[in-house]
């Protein structure tokens, strides 16, 4: 058997093989059971380096060793290996999750932010404006700027924003009315909608003719989008700014379309 090369190379990226372990479980499969010596004649593998190949993916649960001699392999069924691999990845996910979990509370994590404080100090506000590229960068770095936030953060969005990334937001403003961080949040869609999500998010929120969406930390931090909801996730695309001069200037014009409850008539 000569297996398609285009073959060999997806299913060595689908089950994270090399080149010779995709080779040698392809020549098992359409054997089912062989020797080692035959598998190498099959697949191509150079016989050296066969034994090692089945020793590995015996490990990994691609093969199984049949008892007595000569000692041969048996293929096990690609959809059992692909249970036997969801199950381990769902496993190792699980540990990663804890331990990345757990991290915030060793001495390892506190040197990490006595590093990046100590380098960032030096740095002028400038130098922190940058562009995210990608709309879950863009979630995850508008979570983190909301979650330092002391006095105030004032969000625009919309309805369909809020409410696909609904854990994250409620999540980050239950934890910033525990330290009585004044929030803001003002979408484009009715009042209805915004009753509603008002009572989901736990916060007010009001409806103002505002297409825009960014989130302005203590009138200091803004990350403001460059394109809407509607375009492709991958191609979401936002500038986070690290400067009271701008920032304060804008929050100065979000208290005023807050305040004004006829803005949306106009």
């Amino acid at each position: 058997m000569i297996a398609r090369q285009e073959l060999i190379k997806k299913l060595k990226g689908y089950f994270d093989l090399n080149i010779y372990e995709t080779k040698v479980w392809l020549a098992l499969l359409s054997k089912g059971i062989s020797s080692a010596g035959e598998i190498a004649e099959i697949s191509g593998v150079p016989r050296s380096r066969t034994y090692d190949v089945l020793e590995s993916l015996e490990k990994r649960g691609f093969v199984i060793q049949k008892l007595g001699k000569p000692v041969k392999y048996i293929a096990v069924k690609p959809a059992t290996v692909i249970e036997k691999l969801k199950n381990n990845t769902t496993t190792y996910a699980e540990e990663k999750v804890k331990t990345l979990s757990n991290l915030k509370e060793t001495t390892e994590y506190k040197e990490l932010q006595e590093l990046h404080k100590t380098g960032i100090e030096p740095i002028k506000n400038h130098e922190l404006s940058t562009s995210i590229k990608g709309r879950s960068n863009l979630y995850l770095q508008m979570r983190a700027i909301m979650e330092d936030a002391e006095k105030t953060v004032y969000l625009t969005s919309s309805a369909y924003e809020l409410l696909s990334k609904q854990k994250i937001f409620k999540d980050t403003f239950a934890k910033l009315k525990k330290r009585k961080v004044d929030i803001k949040v003002m979408i484009a869609d009715d009042e209805e909608e915004a009753k509603k999500l008002s009572k989901k998010l736990g916060v007010e929120i009001k409806s103002r003719p505002i297409n825009a969406r960014f989130v302005i930390v203590d009138k200091t931090e803004l990350i403001f989008t460059i394109k809407p909801t509607n375009v492709h996730e991958d191609f979401d695309y936002g500038v986070w700014i690290n400067s009271p001069f701008f920032t304060s200037s804008l929050a100065y014009m979000f208290d005023l379309a807050w305040a004004s409850d006829s803005l949306r008539d106009k």
